[in-house]
């Protein structure tokens, strides 16, 4: 049995998660703080948590200032949906290869999965621009679609890699010698067993791919109807000024997305991050 925390302890364990929290919480709590600003006290000097005619006003007007922006938040969630249908559709066989079969530069290729992590979308931004132009694939949906699943594939190889090696073989093997083919045995074996390291593998694609769209979105496509929302938040810097307080508006909108499927799927999340933290 393990043994009850003095108060001591528990007094640093708390300070510990409120600390934690302060770093974690604090620039969403300044940002709806700027939000409610009016915009000429947002960069009052000396500096104030709350200023006179806070309201919600910049929740309402950014509509009117950028008049696409809810068609950019639905281009965002679109690609980053379809972002990460693809990257699942190559990620769960990938990783169920790599997690129980033994072939030549297997560590190899794990290795240069790693490395194409290391190298950021800016490195290959104009081998890329020359790649989409020649297939034609340039003011499409596919120009952001299939840049954002090539990068985000090897995470989720290594994520669920993990997590299929929990699983005990004995269960594969006992559908192999049953005679199950081994498509029969990733779909009704393994896939249901592993739907919780399933789900973190989506959610952190979803989240990757809704975050990392403004660099492909802005150099692929010149019609506005495909801009996604980090393009469109970008149309509220102005040449003479800067509408901090829309923008901030704009920006925890967008992010209400990307919250409720977290919080939607937060027991599959504990579920796939906790799994195999205690062996019996």
């Amino acid at each position: 049995m393990i043994n009850k925390y003095s108060r001591l302890e528990m007094v640093g364990i708390y300070l510990g998660i409120g600390v934690f929290l302060t770093f974690i919480l604090a620039p969403f709590l300044e940002a709806f703080l700027v939000s409610l600003r009016p915009l000429n006290q947002i960069n009052s000097v000396p500096y104030k948590i709350f200023t006179e005619n806070m309201s919600f006003d910049a929740y309402f007007s950014m509509w009117h200032n950028v008049p696409k922006l809810w068609l950019y938040m639905w281009n965002s969630f679109f690609v980053a949906t379809c972002v990460t249908l693809l990257a699942l559709f190559a990620v769960i066989p990938s990783a169920w290869a790599f997690a129980r079969f033994e072939f030549k530069g297997r560590d190899a290729l794990l290795g240069a999965f790693l490395a194409i992590n290391m190298v950021g979308g800016a490195v290959l931004i104009i081998p890329l621009f020359k790649l989409m132009k020649n297939v034609g694939l340039l003011n499409t949906y596919w120009s952001m679609i299939l840049p954002g699943a090539a990068f985000l594939i090897p995470t989720g190889i290594w994520l669920l890699r993990s997590y299929l090696m929990k699983i005990p073989r004995e269960l594969e093997e006992a559908a192999w010698v049953d005679g199950a083919s081994r498509l029969y045995i990733l779909r009704r074996v393994i896939m249901p067993i592993a739907m919780p390291g399933i789900v973190v593998v989506a959610i952190a694609t979803f989240i990757g791919a809704y975050a990392q769209q403004f660099l492909f979105a802005l150099t692929f496509n010149s019609s506005s109807d495909l801009y996604p929302l980090p393009v469109g938040i970008n149309q509220f810097f102005g040449r003479q000024q800067v509408v901090w307080n829309e923008v901030m508006a704009a920006s925890l909108v967008g992010i209400l997305p990307v919250l409720a499927i977290y919080i939607f799927l937060q027991r599959y999340i504990i579920a796939g991050l906790t799994a195999g933290a205690v062996k019996e």
